[in-house]
């Protein structure tokens, strides 16, 4: 469910927890924090063997600059970024249902 951000990620890879920082230009312990607050989603059950995808990067990215810009702690970036992931979902079924409803 945290993946579901961002939709148009155009490569899929793997990043481990050390690559994902230095792509974000963060700390690796502040990666970690936004895994244990559910901001991040990693693959991979023991730290060392987590893999972090294009999805992953870009909501990392997106974070910092809920924190950045508007202020948000770990708890509201991680609402922020479900209710994103919602408000898309949703747009997904209006717009199928408003094909649906033309092609009658």
């Amino acid at each position: 469910m945290v993946g579901d951000l961002i939709h148009y990620a155009e490569f899929d890879y793997r990043l481990s927890l050390a690559e994902l920082s230095r792509c974000c230009e963060v700390s690796a312990e502040k990666i970690l924090f936004w895994v244990s607050e559910g901001v991040l989603e990693p693959s991979g059950g023991r730290e060392r063997d987590w893999r972090f995808d294009s999805a992953d990067l870009e909501r990392a990215r997106c974070a910092l600059r809920l924190e950045r810009d508007l202020g948000l702690n770990a708890a509201g970036i991680a609402l922020t970024l479900q209710l994103l992931d919602e408000s898309r979902r949703l747009q997904a079924r209006v717009s199928l249902l408003e094909t649906l409803l033309d092609d009658r």
